[in-house]
């Protein structure tokens, strides 16, 4: 542990491990805003990527965890990893990467505040409530500044960070920087019948020959939750990991990021976040969607699948938990990274936000002018592929 000098408004530290805070104490960081910080910020979650080894210096992330601490009590985190490349943090910075180095400007290691591979919007700077967020966040962007520097790290990647905070980052002197995903928001529908029927009639029609599938094939499709995973929490982790890794496998740039402990400390440790949309065929599992869920969004992470059935993966990954959202009125659905294929189906384009800074001056100043000039550019592109959606379409 390293420890900066105490000034008046409190002393940070960077630790090594997410084991050396207590879990309680690092939960209660975020107790007031449990959904804007999303499951993924829990003890529990980072925990298991490290004593899993999916998130150790040996698979590329070095724990760098920033804490501010008052007259001994923890008021403000930030998961903080060192990365030797960009491989897993989906921050899209590969040109930039390049750049440097056709310009001989060290990149790497790079200091990323996130969650491994974890493409999901949340709280990156973790506040207790009653405390003035802007110096919190002020705080721990220099003690990130103090780790690059003894580091001797290439900069500072703030990655999928709420809109709020991308501004409150800015503040403390990043630079902002937005992208986009699929998500599915929830218009009001009450069934599904309501939601497909904002759909043009051709697409519509498509969607509910998808949806049949299952049932023709004789494949039955649930999810499983809470109290069940409990009760067995090594028998789903043996049948989601062996799912998902036949279904990496068979890609030829399919990773897995996590591994088989992984799943069982997850399950083990927060089934009470924990969704498994599980797809049998005459009784054998024969595909899952693994999941992890808040009272109003649902984030889709993992899918895996024993055989090929035709639509099985749209409707283990994507129309069965549209569905579950509607039916328990959650407002979103972040189905992950990548997947064009969800627009047809339901999703459309949010802006999804990063923040920046760089050691070498040249550097930052160069991506500083570039993301000055593409915001506004970006922001409406966004904007306007939303409004051109095809389920507005006649």
């Amino acid at each position: 542990m390293v420890h900066s000098p105490v000034p008046a408004d409190g002393e940070t530290s960077v630790l090594p491990a997410i084991s050396s805070v207590p879990a309680g104490e690092w939960d209660a960081l975020f107790a007031h805003e449990v959904e804007l910080a999303s499951p993924f910020v829990r003890h529990a979650f980072l925990s298991a990527l490290e004593e899993s080894g999916s998130a150790t210096a040996a698979s590329g992330w070095t724990p760098r965890h920033l804490l501010l601490r008052r007259a001994g009590r923890l008021v403000a985190a930030a998961p903080a990893w060192l990365k030797e490349g960009s491989e897993g943090d989906f921050g899209r910075d590969w040109e930039w990467a390049a750049a440097a180095a056709r310009a001989g400007v060290p990149y790497y290691p790079k200091l990323v505040l996130g969650v491994p591979a974890t493409p999901v919007t949340g709280r990156r700077i973790l506040v207790a409530a009653g405390e003035p967020r802007a110096g919190a966040v002020s705080r721990l962007i220099e003690a990130a500044r103090e780790v690059v520097r003894a580091e001797g790290a290439g900069g500072i990647h703030v990655l999928f960070t709420p809109a709020e905070e991308a501004l409150e980052l800015e503040a403390a002197g990043l630079a902002r920087r937005v992208d986009f995903q699929y998500h599915w928001r929830n218009q009001g529908d009450a069934t599904m019948a309501e939601f497909l029927a904002r759909f043009p009639s051709k697409r519509r029609h498509a969607i509910r020959r998808e949806l049949r599938a299952p049932a023709e094939q004789g494949i039955a499709i649930r999810t499983v939750r809470g109290d069940e995973l409990a009760r067995d929490p090594g028998g789903w982790a043996d049948d989601c990991y062996e799912l998902h890794r036949n279904s990496t496998d068979q890609m030829a740039w399919g990773m897995r990021w996590v591994n088989h402990a992984f799943y069982q400390l997850v399950l083990s440790r927060m089934p009470d976040a924990v969704e498994v949309v599980e797809a049998r065929h005459h009784g054998r599992l024969v595909g899952m969607a693994f999941n992890l869920a808040t009272r109003t969004a649902l984030y889709g992470r993992y899918w895996g699948g024993a055989e090929h059935f035709p639509f099985l993966h749209f409707n283990v990954a994507l129309y069965h938990s549209i569905d579950q959202c509607l039916e328990r009125g959650r407002q979103r659905f972040e189905g992950g990274a990548g997947g064009e294929h969800k627009l047809a189906r339901g999703f459309e384009p949010a802006e999804t936000w990063s923040c920046h800074a760089f050691s070498d001056p040249r550097l930052d100043a160069a991506v500083r002018r570039h993301l000055v000039r593409e915001l506004p550019s970006r922001l409406a592109g966004v904007a306007g592929w939303r409004e051109a959606h095809p389920r507005l379409g006649g």
